[in-house]
């Protein structure tokens, strides 16, 4: 049941239980488990458009965090007999063990027409609607508060402590695990901190390079974080950031963000490159975006979506620091700008930003 009264009926599967969440669409046509295990989707309702989700089962080396990250999971046909050599078990298997209700059956179609007209929308997934009265009540008190916190690290962590590379600082607001791992992967020693970490801390550590990541919720709910942000931006250490880090980044300047009608969530979202004049496709998670105002003169925004024409991505003249809306890292894909992570360690190495 959506805030509007709309209802739509399926077969429950996973855990399922009585969950309200904000109903949101992903027009992935692969990648579900890691859609599943990204804290973005924190509080979130996540309805999938492609027909059939599960076909190729569960591994556990794609998931992107230790858990199931949104709230409740609506597709149209969950596969039930998967067949992939990775496969080590159901979609279905997966929901029950992490408590995420599942419905099936749904006309994704509809719902997804749904939310494109009206927007995104509150809901609750539910196995008796006798009492629309006190679901709406559900509905309308459902608030997403302290998702950032909820979803980053506790304690601070050291990945590829074994390499000889670019000591990175990654600050962490829900990041996916693939962000650290292409960082790795390049040699690199990657130091995570948790959401809550003071701007001297990591100022004292001495990185090469900070990465702020990707992360659910409203960016201007961070109004702790966006002030140590500040003050990393100040010192000028080479930064690059990803989604909610490329909008704090923006909040912390000045800029403004604002919610969109349904957001960006999908797998091929066409970025262009204004400088290069060259357009890639990118994967995609996020509610709101910064809306170029308010930015202070050095920063220019230097991508923008094809689709909409919103802000993609700025640069921060006479600092080393550049951001993104989008995620260079994606597993499943597509990874046409997983350049820009060696883009950030040149930058790292040299102290200025070369596109």
């Amino acid at each position: 049941m959506l805030e509007d009264g709309s209802i739509y009926e399926g077969t429950a599967h996973g855990e399922f239980s009585e969950t309200p969440c904000e109903v949101v669409f992903n027009t992935s046509m692969t990648g579900y488990v890691e859609i599943l295990t990204d804290p973005s989707y924190a509080g979130q309702g996540i309805v999938m458009t492609y027909p059939m989700i599960g076909n190729y089962g569960v591994s556990l080396e794609d998931f992107e965090s230790d858990k199931l990250q949104p709230c409740a999971f609506i597709v149209h046909e969950l596969c039930d007999t998967p067949s992939n050599f990775r496969n080590t078990q159901t979609i279905d298997s997966l929901l029950r063990a992490h408590h995420i209700p599942c419905l099936s059956g749904i006309d994704t179609r509809a719902v997804v027409k749904k939310l494109r007209e009206s927007g995104t929308m509150r809901g609750v997934v539910t196995a008796d609607i006798s009492d629309k009265d006190r679901l709406m009540e559900v509905i309308r008190g459902f608030r997403q508060d302290k998702l950032v916190e909820s979803v980053t690290l506790k304690e601070k962590s050291v990945l590829g402590a074994e390499n000889s590379g670019a000591k990175i600082a990654l600050f962490d607001f829900g990041t996916k695990r693939n962000i650290a791992n292409s960082l790795v992967a390049r040699g690199c020693v990657v130091t995570q901190y948790p959401a809550w970490t003071a701007a001297e801390e990591i100022i004292k550590s001495a990185p090469d390079g900070i990465m702020l990541s990707n992360g659910p919720g409203d960016p201007a709910d961070c109004v702790s974080i966006i002030k140590e942000i500040k003050k990393l931006y100040d010192y000028g250490i080479p930064t690059f950031a990803i989604c909610l880090g490329h909008q704090l980044m923006a909040l912390a300047n000045g800029g403004e963000t604002e919610r969109m009608k349904y957001g960006h969530r999908g797998a091929n979202h066409p970025v262009k490159f204004l400088h290069e004049d060259r357009t890639y496709l990118s994967s995609q998670n996020h509610g709101y975006m910064v809306n170029g105002k308010g930015l202070p003169q050095n920063a220019e925004i230097n991508c923008i979506n094809v689709n909409d024409k919103t802000v993609e991505g700025i640069v921060y003249h006479g600092k080393p620091i550049f951001t993104v809306q989008f995620h260079p890292e994606a597993n499943s894909g597509p990874r046409d700008t997983s350049f820009l992570f060696d883009r950030f360690l040149k930058m790292a190495a040299e102290g200025r930003y070369d596109d």
